[in-house]
């Protein structure tokens, strides 16, 4: 099964989350509050994991997506591998007790602190971005005495049809090194004294929802490995990225089987398959329960004021992104208003819907679908606002994964008196 049934439905005209009363997470936990299904990440790693079937696989993990704790622990406990792009994500994804030789760091700016941390923890792949890293991974591998397995990132200039701001695989994105330079680097690499070229990875983009892209792209990868293989060169994975799509409004992205049999087709059997999923494991996995402080009525158009913001889901003003709403209470034959959510936060750009027809008053609870990925991981302070906490739905018990942050919290590493010059 692949399609997520989303862990918010009505039960005796109530909103449950995975079976439990949201009011009772809420009143439990004060809002806004993201919630975390558990069954459902379950049910989107085993569907990626099986439509793999025999073939020779890594599943990882991109940590970007929801970088929670318990999320990474339930994925490692699962089988899953990680896909990282900061030195903070190694940190915690060590911290969970994840193998390093599982870990793929990727990303366009490795400091020299994260590749030091990178090659100390002895992480199974680093993916080269450019040829100015792959002189510095050289360098601080000779320096400290290390080798280290690496793949070249290459931008095979394929448009995913995707937003703009997540697109990655055109030549005028910052990711990647072109395809038709990266045999020059690979040459590069196999001449070195401490990097090992084991693999080509490749990650055109997020929110996908054609195959048709990701085939060409990984098409052009496979040409490169033979090109590699003809010049002595021998990688041992291909590595094809993630960005699977989710539908949060009308998209309708292919199901993770569909993408996996396309992939495996045009990769040989004799390369293991490294994919990198984040928004279609967690995506639909997440739900932010909010409060509505005020329905403000104008000549304009009505607005329903809540607790939550750009602050704790900022896809909306990023992407203009859309995320369906539900309101606590099922009332269909209830009179409607037509409004827009908006957050608190100072910013005219602070909404999480528009243009919704919602039968809501002050105080009602509401649910902002499918915030699993990419809400509380780019979380932020705006305001002086502190982090909303997270739960975990579990077999019908909640757990809380992440408190609150309070005012303390947030000044706790400031100075405590003003500095005189």
């Amino acid at each position: 099964m692949n399609e997520t049934l989303s862990p918010a439905s009505y039960r005796n005209g109530k909103l449950v989350i995975d079976g439990v009363d949201a009011l009772s997470i809420a009143e439990a936990f004060g809002t806004p509050v993201h919630c975390y299904s558990r069954a459902a990440l379950e049910q989107r790693w085993r569907a990626y994991h099986e439509a793999f079937g025999s073939r020779r696989h890594q599943i990882c993990y991109a940590v970007k997506a929801n970088d929670n704790l318990s999320i990474l622990k339930t994925l490692h406990d699962l089988g899953a591998s990680f896909d990282i792009v900061s030195g903070g994500e190694l940190s915690r994804v060590l911290a969970i007790g994840a193998n390093p030789e599982q870990v793929v760091f990727s990303g366009v700016g490795k400091s020299h602190k994260e590749i030091e941390a990178a090659l100390k923890a002895g992480v199974g792949c680093i993916n080269i971005e450019s040829d100015t890293e792959l002189r510095r991974a050289e360098s601080m591998a000779s320096a400290l005495d290390l080798d280290c397995d690496v793949a070249v990132r290459v931008n095979p200039d394929v448009d995913a049809g995707t937003h703009p701001y997540i697109s990655t695989g055109l030549k005028e994105n910052k990711f990647g090194v072109p395809i038709s330079e990266a045999l020059e680097l690979y040459r590069t690499i196999h001449k070195g004294s401490r990097l090992r070229p084991v693999g080509i990875a490749c990650h055109i983009g997020s929110q996908l929802t054609s195959i048709a892209p990701v085939v060409d792209a990984v098409a052009n990868v496979v040409q490169l490995a033979d090109r590699l293989a003809a010049d002595g060169i021998e990688v041992t994975h291909i590595d094809v990225g993630g960005g699977l799509g989710i539908s949060y409004h009308e998209e309708t992205p292919p199901s993770i089987e569909e993408l996996v049999t396309a992939i495996c087709e045009v990769v040989p059997e004799n390369y293991r398959i490294d994919m990198e999923p984040g928004r279609s494991l967690i995506g639909k996995s997440g739900v932010l329960l909010t409060t509505v402080e005020y329905i403000k009525r104008t000549a304009a158009k009505n607005f329903a004021i809540v607790d939550a913001a750009m602050t704790e889901l900022l896809r909306p003003s990023l992407y203009q992104a859309w995320h369906d709403v539900m309101t606590y209470e099922a009332s269909p034959d209830a009179p409607s208003l037509p409004v827009d959510i908006v957050g608190p936060v100072c910013e005219s750009g602070d909404w999480l819907a528009q243009g919704r027809s919602l039968a809501i008053a002050e105080g009602d609870l509401l649910a902002i679908l499918d915030s699993g990925a990419y809400g509380a991981v780019m979380s932020s302070n705006y305001n002086a606002r502190p982090r909303a906490a997270e739960v975990l739905v579990d077999d019908r018990k909640v757990h809380l994964v992440r408190a609150r942050q309070t005012a303390e919290d947030m000044m706790a590493n400031e100075v405590e008196h003003l500095i005189e010059y």
